[in-house]
Order: structure tokens, then C-alpha cells, then sequence
């Protein structure tokens, strides 16, 4: 039984190995904050739809990484329809960052967890991802399984060798270490954003900077989670609910922002 079971209750069932945080888990935690101090009162965001969380909040991480990484390449004269990504990760950030991607035209073949990576040069479908790590709360070596297309291999996904143009980390820090960064570098990766907190170690960043590669830093590429954690305080002060599409203009302008101040921070000290 974890620390978090022992409190709330042990009918949370988190498979070990995979810890996240969503509605689910808030609710249970604000549930049990009630029940502990008596007090009805307190301030919190990834909330549930029914008490005050946010349309869109769930995809706001991954979908704001995708919006910063298309404002980056196309500040290059470039455009991220006809890319091929490489994704890590199969949680929240990955399954809505590969959503993403495939509305803008760009194609994601990989996606992994902590056992092991799919590859399919075809393509991932994010909906049978969803299926199975939101609702089945399954292993991603079952996506495998269901599409013939797919190859499942144990360990991390940046050890695959394959040509690609985008890197998008979305799994957990420190994934990326040197060895890997250079065989980024040598599959001709030229952008690399972060959809994880500090996935890429030091040795790594040094690497990307010495290819010339793209780099957008976790701080920024996944502010989206953040901004619409604000945004549903914004709401809940004001006592309204918005759109799906509000938020999500909301988060697009606010992820392009970023990108812009992030340039023009870089252009003043070079």
C-alpha cells in the first residue's frame, strides 16, 4: 500500500510504476484534505469538471507543447506538416501531444512507458493509446497487439535508430542522457522540445547546442499545463465555465507568447 493509499483509502488503484495526477487523483486528494482538517475551503487546479476544473486542462500540457514546438519551426521559414516526431512517453503529455501533432499534419512513430516503446513508421494512433493507458490503464506493449503495423521493444525509445525531424521527451526527467542525445543528432533530428520536466541532463543540452539543434526547454514547451491551470483559476474567480475552444485559443496565444519572448531573450544575448 503507497503513502497516498494509506490516507485516502486503498480503493485507488495506481498500477506501480506508473504515478500520475489527474482529476481522479485530485478529487481524491482534496476529498481527503476535507475529511482531515474540516475545512471546506482551498484553492487548487486539475480539478473535475463538476467542481470547478477546466475544459481542456487534461489536454493542455501536450497540446501547448505542440504549439510552442510549431511556433518554433515555423520561426525557421519551415512547418511542421510532413514531420516525422518521436515521442516518449504514453500519459497525458504524450497521448494529447501525438493528438496534436496529427491535426497539424505531422506524423508521431513512436510513444513508450517505463517497460519499454512502440514504433510504427506508419504512424501511432493516440485513440488506441488512450484506450489503453486512460481506460485499460494498461501496458503500451498491448498496442502492439492491436495494430499489425507496430513493434514493441523493451527499453527506452531514444535508443531506437531510426530518421526522424522532431524530438518531443514527454516521459520523465533525466531520460535523455549524452549517448543518446548524439544519436538524436545523427538521425537528423533538428528540433527538440520538452514536454517532461528536465528530461534532457546537462551532457545532453550541450549536445543539441554543439549539432546546432533546436532546443526549446521544458520551463517553456510544457508551460501549457500552467497556463491553463490559470486560466480555470480565472474562471472559478469569475464563476464561469468556458468553451473548449476559449481555452484552447486561449492556450495557443499563450504558448506562441512564450515562444516569442523565449526568441527574443536568445537574439538580445547573442
Amino acid at each position: 500500500m503507497t503513502e497516498l493509499q494509506r490516507h485516502i483509502g486503498p480503493d485507488l488503484d495506481i498500477p506501480a510504476g506508473d504515478i500520475g495526477v489527474g482529476a481522479r487523483e485530485i478529487g481524491y486528494l482534496f476529498g481527503a484534505y476535507k475529511r482531515i482538517q474540516g475545512y471546506q475551503n482551498g484553492v487548487l487546479t486539475g480539478k473535475g469538471l463538476t467542481f470547478g476544473g477546466s475544459l481542456a486542462r487534461t489536454e493542455a500540457t501536450g497540446f501547448g507543447l505542440l504549439y510552442y514546438t510549431n511556433a518554433m519551426i515555423k520561426a525557421q521559414g519551415d512547418s511542421l506538416a510532413g514531420k516525422t516526431i518521436k515521442i516518449s512517453g504514453a500519459g497525458n503529455v504524450a497521448i494529447y501531444a501525438t493528438q496534436k501533432a496529427e491535426e497539424l499534419g505531422a506524423k508521431v512513430v513512436t510513444v513508450s512507458d517505463s517497460n519499454g516503446y512502440i514504433y510504427d513508421p506508419h504512424g501511432i494512433d493516440y485513440k488506441i493509446v488512450k484506450q489503453i493507458k486512460e481506460v485499460e490503464r494498461g501496458r503500451i506493449a498491448e498496442y502492439a497487439k492491436r495494430v499489425s503495423t507496430a513493434e514493441y521493444h523493451e527499453g527506452s525509445v531514444w535508443d531506437l535508430d531510426i530518421k526522424y525531424d522532431v524530438a518531443l521527451p514527454c516521459a520523465t526527467q533525466n531520460e535523455i542522457d549524452q549517448k543518446q542525445a548524439e544519436l538524436i543528432a545523427r538521425d537528423g533530428a533538428k528540433y527538440i522540445c520538452e514536454g517532461a520536466n528536465m528530461p534532457s541532463n546537462a551532457a545532453a543540452i550541450n549536445v543539441y547546442q554543439e549539432n546546432g539543434i533546436l532546443y526549446g526547454p521544458g520551463k517553456a514547451a510544457n508551460a501549457g499545463g500552467v497556463a491553463v491551470s490559470a486560466l480555470e483559476m480565472s474562471q472559478n474567480s469569475e464563476r464561469l465555465s468556458w468553451t473548449f475552444e476559449q481555452v484552447d485559443n486561449y492556450l495557443k496565444e499563450i504558448m506562441e507568447d512564450i515562444f516569442a519572448q523565449s526568441e527574443a531573450a536568445d537574439k538580445s544575448i547573442t
